[in-house]
This record gives C-alpha cells, structure tokens and sequence, in this order.
C-alpha cells in the first residue's frame, strides 16, 4: 500500500500567467511581494526601497500610483530596478494606463472602482499593448454597492461574486493575462473567500490578509491565513501585509513558503528555545 507522505502538498493547478520576467500559476514557485511605503514621486526612496526588498528575496515589487505625478515617476524607476513592478491603482483609470505606458509590469485595479466598462475596456487596451497583465484586487472594504446591498455586508458569497464579475469584463475583452485577489482584514473571511473562488475559477490567486497589522500580530494573522490556504494547496503568489519596513513582508513570507516545503530560501535553521540546561548561550548564538 501506498502512503502520500505527509509533507507533501498537492498545489492547485492554475492558468500561467506573467508578470514581467516572473511566471505566475502554472508549475511555477510561488512567488513573494511586497509593496513600497516611500512616495512614488520621491524617485531616489523608491529606487533604494525596492532594492532593499529584492536583495531580501522578492521576486514582485507593487508601488502605488495615486496621481499622475506618479505614473510618471515611474517611467524613471523602472530604469533602475530589474525587478517587475506592480502599479497600484485605485480609481482613476488614465492611471492604469499612464503606468502601463511607463513600464509597469502589472496593474493592481479593482474594476468596480475604475468606472463604466468603457474605462476598463480603455485600461486592458493599454495592458495589451504594453505586455502588461492586470490583478483584480477585490477587497471587502471596497465592494460594489450593489453587491453590498445584496448580501447586506461583506461576505465569502460576496467577494466571489465581485470577483466573478470583473472576471467577465476582462474575459469579454479577450483579456486572460491576470490574477485575483479576494483580501479581508478579517482572517476567516478571507480563507472562506479564497476557498469558495477556487473551486470556480482556474486563474492564479494572490494572497494576502489585508490591513493585518503590526509586525507581530500581522504576522500572525498573516501566517495563519494563507498557512491554511498553502496547505489545502490554493495559492500562486503572496504578500504579507504588515504596518513595518517592507522588507520585513519579504522575510516572513519566505518564512512561511519554506515552513511548509513549498520554496526555500536561506537557511533553515532548528534550535532548541534555551532553557536551564543549555550547555552554551542558544540566543546569541
């Protein structure tokens, strides 16, 4: 009789997709991110910023873009960094397609937010053109008001159908190039989103408990929402979401990948917690 080890991890198969230079679903490892906490426009910060957080092991970078002074910071970045950067955009749509224009790699929108279909249809034009893919950011802070109105707060049922929906408007469009994200601040929310988008979809998924917080409880919290989704085999990339350095995201991110023997990176390292019958000093060495 044959035994599955118990180590083993049976990853969802996904849709392959990519971001930049970075393979995203698919067979591919699963990769980490973070985002920058410097202003766009203060290109220096920016440029030292995502360099302190690839040489920590990131393999995407996402910088937020919330005025046209940013997109066109970013034209400048992208000169001096060799990682894939995400732009995140909120609401207004020549944003996406500034950034798409000045090299951004990917856009973070929620369509809902963007406006009519015209508008997204004018950003996924510009993705097009500029080999760009798109995440669907759904956030269950920022959920269509009918879909609120529907399901009377933010829900599992909830997220899925906003993120089926801006699914059929990228669909429509001929546009297959892009991720989901269905995040909450709340932990079992999010896994209860994320299960239930699974089973209906075979896009990659990027995962993240929003807003989590400190690094201590956002870690926590953090590690304990997408453990349990990386063990039922749900999951294509990552980002930690801590109010700290962001390169401190980097770090417990691969932490968890290596936990469970889904990437490693540096060392692991087994060490007993110290206690009266250390023979040496455990926690300096």
């Amino acid at each position: 009789m044959s035994i599955r080890p118990f180590r083993d991890i049976k990853r969802r198969k996904t849709k392959e997709i990519n971001v930049g230079k970075v393979k995203v679903g698919g067979n591919n490892p699963i990769s980490v991110q973070s985002m920058t906490n410097t202003l766009t426009t203060d290109v220096k910060a920016t440029i030292k910023q995502i360099n302190a957080i690839q040489n920590e092991g990131a393999d995407i970078v996402r910088v937020s873009c919330p005025d046209k002074d940013s997109t066109v910071a970013l034209k400048e970045i992208v000169k001096h960094v060799s990682i894939p950067i995400v732009a995140d955009i909120h609401f207004h749509y020549r944003r996406a397609i500034e950034a798409a224009e000045n090299g951004a790699k990917c856009l973070r929108i929620n369509p809902g937010n963007i406006g009519d279909e015209t508008k997204v249809h004018e950003v996924l034009r510009a993705a097009k053109n500029n080999n760009c893919s798109v995440r669907i950011g759904v956030n269950a802070g920022s959920l269509e008001r009918d879909i609120l109105e529907k399901f009377k707060e933010p829900c599992p049922e909830a997220l899925v159908e906003s993120a089926l929906r801006n699914i059929r408007i990228l669909e429509d469009q001929d546009f297959f190039n892009f991720k989901i994200s269905v995040k909450s601040s709340d932990v079992f929310l999010s896994i209860a989103a994320y299960r239930q988008l699974s089973k209906v979809c075979d896009y990659p998924l990027h995962l993240g408990i929003t807003e989590a917080g400190s690094f201590v409880s956002g870690s926590i919290k953090s590690s304990i929402g997408l453990g349990s989704l990386l063990m039922d085999g749900i999951g294509d990339t990552i980002r930690i979401s801590l109010s700290d350095d962001p390169t401190k995201e980097i770090k417990i991110g691969n932490e968890i990948l290596k936990s469970l023997n889904l990437r490693n990176r540096g060392v692991k390292i087994i060490s007993c917690p110290s206690c009266a019958r250390q023979a040496f000093q455990v926690i300096d060495t």
